[in-house]
């Protein structure tokens, strides 16, 4: 039986010794195509950035790891996946709807203790969509690359059961150096991999959702409405945006046909919400994409999936609280359903943890690194929203940089609203409120 109060710890602790036993395994010589020990630090970052389903790297994963590491860290970032599908997903029963603070766990809810037959249905469902998309995704890759690309048989398998567990798992690790920058104009290879990442970052509940009630929007809950209308919404932004903004960049978009632009474009509107996977070089954007990169990043997916960011849902809802207060309306409300305010305090919660976090990291690497500001705080924003894309930056960061890169990753994927309840938990009940006084706002 899980406890209601127990298991909010128990995520942190277990990816971190998730993360400690990747760190070993990838510092034996046995995991560097030298045959030498990996430095701890390096180790430990890759480590971390497998299992938080980053993808930031400081080494090239195609050339610095022989096989075995190469396998530590695809099933680092399974395990990564895997994990935070279902310890979401499971808290989520625990919490009743949602994901709240330590005064939302502590009280009676409409569901308030998850049974064994509960978690054994979860864990079911999630392994089989997860090895059900995942073979689909790794079958059409292997074709394509036997039959197009020349690779043998053996090889095309490999490359294609690494990438379609990737971006199932919104890792953004390529066994390739240039990521997939070499398929950049094939609607077959870059297609799989996009669709992979969309299903996944709508999360767990939006699909088991759509498992039950299909394309009948009446019946979804109002967080699939959510998500799946916000996601909508900012693919075709992100789309939009990267036309607009790269259409002559000679650097990227610029060289291609329509049909090149328009397959890049689609692409990169999907992968800075947390894949981090390119097919153009993302270090030549103009200084306005990688703007719109910010946002994109920053708002990151679904709830209880692999996605990183704030989430669609709590972006969504502090909208709606802005909208209600603009338009002098008592309640924060979409679709004919208003927002508790416990969900309204924990989205501001969740918002400004994110934003105090990276804006402390982007201070202290401005101060230790001289790199560019907008290099930094994209470097920053897609540790924290486990997106992985990077403007090839990351392995200049000194140590220390590293290291608050590393954090950043680690919080970014547990999730500021764990780690604020955990915390949170382990507090004294208040027993009395103060009087109220209201100070002067704007």
């Amino acid at each position: 039986m899980f406890s209601l109060r127990n298991p909010i710890r128990l995520v942190p602790v277990l990816f971190a010794a998730t993360i400690v036993l990747g760190t070993f395994l990838l510092s034996l010589p046995i995991a560097g195509k030298d045959g030498t020990g990996t430095p701890l630090l390096t180790a430990l970052f890759t480590s971390t950035s497998a299992v938080a389903v980053t993808g930031l790297i400081v080494v090239d994963t195609a050339t610095f790891w022989s096989p075995f590491g190469q396998i530590v860290i695809l099933l680092l970032f399974q395990i990564g996946g895997f994990g935070i599908m279902t310890a979401a997903t499971l808290l989520g029963l625990l919490a009743g709807r949602g994901f709240g603070l330590g005064d939302r766990m502590a009280t009676q809810v409409e569901r308030n203790r998850l049974d064994v037959g509960d978690a054994r249905s979860v864990l079911k469902l999630v392994f089989t969509i997860t090895l059900a998309v995942e073979s689909i995704v790794a079958a059409i890759l292997t074709a394509r690359l036997y039959l197009a690309y020349d690779h043998s048989l053996a090889d095309a398998a490999w490359h294609s059961v690494f990438h379609s567990i990737s971006a199932f798992n919104n890792a953004g690790f390529s066994s390739y150096s240039d990521s997939v920058m070499g398929f950049q104009t094939d609607w077959i290879m870059l297609g799989p991999i996009m669709l992979a990442v969309i299903l996944t970052a709508l999360g767990f509940p939006v699909m088991q959702d759509l498992r039950a009630n299909g394309f009948k929007a009446s019946r979804w809950t109002l967080h699939t409405k959510i998500t799946v209308y916000a996601t909508h919404v900012l693919l075709a932004a992100g789309f939009v945006a990267i036309l607009v903004m790269e259409w002559n960049n000679p650097e990227t978009l610029g060289p291609m046909g329509i049909a090149g632009k328009t397959l890049n474009g689609a692409f990169h509107s999907v992968m800075p919400r947390t894949a981090g996977f390119n097919s153009l070089d993302v270090g030549a954007f103009r200084d306005e994409t990688l703007l719109a990169n910010y946002l994109l990043m920053f708002i990151g997916g679904g709830s209880a999936g692999t996605a990183g960011g704030i989430k669609i849902t709590t972006f969504v809802v502090l909208l709606a609280i802005v909208l209600a207060e603009v338009l002098r309306r008592r309640d924060a409300a979409l679709f004919g359903r208003r927002f508790g305010h416990n969900i309204e305090r924990q989205a501001l919660t969740v918002i400004v943890l994110a934003l105090i976090l990276i804006f402390a990291a982007t201070i202290f690497l401005s101060m230790t690194t001289q790199l560019a500001l907008e290099d930094i705080v994209f470097e920053v924003i897609s540790a924290f929203s486990t997106v992985g894309l990077s403007t090839g930056v990351t392995a200049d960061l000194p140590p220390s940089g590293q290291l608050v890169i590393i954090a950043l990753m680690f919080i970014g994927r547990v999730g500021t609203i764990t780690v604020a309840t955990a915390l949170a938990l382990g507090g004294l009940p208040q027993s009395y409120r103060y009087p109220e006084e209201n100070p002067i706002v704007g």
